[in-house]
């Protein structure tokens, strides 16, 4: 048997062992193919941080969609090295939305005095906790992956197993919930600085 006859044959075995719910496939995976995607990620994000996250994420995402991989469309590396490379634009994306948010808050908040802006955050974070605290676990858990991790709608929906449509639904409602709850407290802030 040659050489890549044997890998393709060994890749259909850990394939069919992940399918079939074998943790121990999901070990010999990582075991494979770790150093690989961290690579690759690691090339993409510059960030060290942000590459094992990816890493992780490209791991889970196999254990939880096993299906989704497809020996004889290409070798399991091939496979690996797709998936980890968008994952990671998708983490460049979101760490450069980040950094313009951030920008953008800070450029429109430049004129608030600093104490007063450290006072006015920490009692609205407060309220914004105390607000998704009383969502439904389903939303509230969507909520968190979008905004608290920066999961795009499609890795939302990935994570919790649900159609994308229902995932853009359930954070559409928790944003709305949220935004109801806070709308007083938004009036009175509004009215303090103008």
């Amino acid at each position: 048997m040659d050489e890549a006859h044997q890998t393709s044959w060994a890749e259909r075995v850990l394939v069919e062992r992940l399918s079939s719910g074998d943790e121990t496939a999901l070990t010999d995976l990582y075991d494979r193919y770790a150093g690989f995607v961290y690579g690759l990620a690691a090339r993409t994000l510059v960030d060290r941080q942000a590459a094992e996250d990816v890493t992780q994420d490209v791991f889970v995402w196999l254990w939880e969609h096993p299906e989704r991989i497809e020996p004889g469309r290409g070798t399991l590396r091939g496979f690996l090295g797709t998936v980890t490379h968008r994952r990671a634009v998708d983490a460049v994306r979101q760490q450069e939305a980040r950094r313009r948010r951030e920008a953008l808050v800070a450029q429109e908040e430049g004129d608030v005095p600093e104490v007063a802006e450290t006072v006015i955050r920490s009692d609205m974070a407060g309220k914004v906790r105390a607000a998704l605290a009383l969502l439904p676990e389903a939303q509230r858990r969507a909520l968190e992956l979008a905004y608290l991790q920066g999961y795009t709608y499609r890795q939302v929906a990935d994570v919790l197993g649900i159609p994308e449509g229902t995932a853009k639904s359930r954070l559409r409602l928790a944003l709305a919930r949220i935004a109801k709850s806070l709308r007083p407290e938004m009036s009175e802030q509004r009215g303090r600085w103008t």
